[in-house]
């Protein structure tokens, strides 16, 4: 297996650079893989392909304005900022987009805390002591991290927030969620879809490209998840009663996946609070995702890796090929694939 078997060629008129209004009316591609067929449709009718009684599991994270500017101490030189995770108060994780962002460089927040870079992590990351807490600042100072294939800025920035998204701590946002609306939220509960609640705060790593020859040499970045009580008992009854578990987005896969490590006896799930590491590829056996709701994804990213090892590498780059010739708008504010 090598990174060069999950890529392929995407016109960029195909990357979408602002979301459909409403929300639903984006288009969905329904790769049934029992069947071997595909069919078209649009996201608002989701409901005709499930059935009463089968569960979406949904990630409430919600993005949080992660993008600063700083400057340089005393220099006074520019530098970006980007949070990935806050270690607690006062230190965090992020990428640094700056020259001799060394060990010891000091950084001043725009009009606002001064932070110096204790750690040099992989890559631009770093980890940053602050004098202060900044959640406040980042809050009232900070953008939202946009993707940087999109260059149209974004007028609402809840936009790049699923309509349930609850709980702070994600750099980017779960996806294959923002195609949700109230109404079809309602409407699935309406006709007996059961919903299950879990978090995964994202990090950019997901995104990123693999550059390593094979994808076994790549090392993934953990995300922190959480998989409550309610939601493993709530999942674990619709699986003895013959509902499907179906997955929104690629993170409550990981989710899913990582609780069933945690289950014992013939429970599918368990509770499960903590950061995963869990690397999806081909060849890995699903424990608790029977289906998928997921978007469009980067070549060679760990994303397009592990819808292939759910639904076949081959075909899921066949399916890929049929949305671009089908005018299918890909990435983060593109049209949704539902995989049963």
């Amino acid at each position: 297996m090598l990174t060069a078997d999950f890529d392929y060629e995407l016109p960029p008129e195909c990357i979408a650079q602002i979301p459909v209004e409403p929300r639903d009316s984006s288009r969905l591609l329904v790769l049934d893989r029992q069947r071997e067929n595909l069919a078209q449709a649009y996201f608002h009718q989701l409901g005709e392909f499930l059935r009463p009684g089968d569960i979406l599991v949904m990630n409430e994270t919600r993005v949080f304005p992660a993008r600063l500017a700083a400057r340089k101490v005393p220099s006074g030189g520019q530098v970006e900022l980007l949070l990935l995770r806050r270690h607690n108060e006062t230190v965090w994780e992020a990428l640094v987009g700056g020259k001799g962002m060394k060990q010891g460089r000091r950084l001043r927040l725009e009009q606002g805390p001064l932070g110096e870079i204790e750690e040099q992590l992989d890559g631009p990351r770093r980890t940053i002591r602050f004098d202060q807490p900044i959640d406040a600042y980042v809050q009232a100072a900070g953008q939202m991290p946009l993707p940087p294939y999109i260059h149209t800025p974004l007028e609402d920035s809840e936009r790049y927030q699923t309509v349930y998204a609850r709980w702070t701590g994600s750099a980017a946002a779960p996806t294959a969620g923002l195609h949700f609306t109230p109404e079809l939220i309602h409407r699935l509960e309406s006709q007996g879809v059961n919903f299950a609640w879990i978090t995964l705060h994202v990090g950019l790593d997901t995104f990123a490209p693999v550059t390593e020859v094979s994808p076994q040499q790549h090392k993934i970045h953990t995300e922190w998840c959480h998989v409550p009580d309610s939601a493993a008992q709530a999942i674990n009854l619709s699986r003895q009663q013959g509902g499907r578990i179906i997955a929104v987005g690629t993170t409550s896969v990981r989710s899913l996946e990582s609780a069933a490590r945690a289950a014992t006896g013939d429970t599918t799930v368990a509770a499960f609070e903590g950061y995963t590491d869990l690397f999806i590829l081909p060849g890995h056996t699903f424990r608790a995702v029977d289906a998928m709701i997921t978007n469009f994804h980067l070549p060679r990213s760990t994303l397009i890796m592990l819808v292939s090892a759910f639904a076949g590498r081959e075909r899921i780059l066949q399916a890929y090929q049929t949305a671009i010739q089908c005018g299918y708008r890909f990435y983060s504010f593109g049209d949704a694939m539902l995989i049963l």
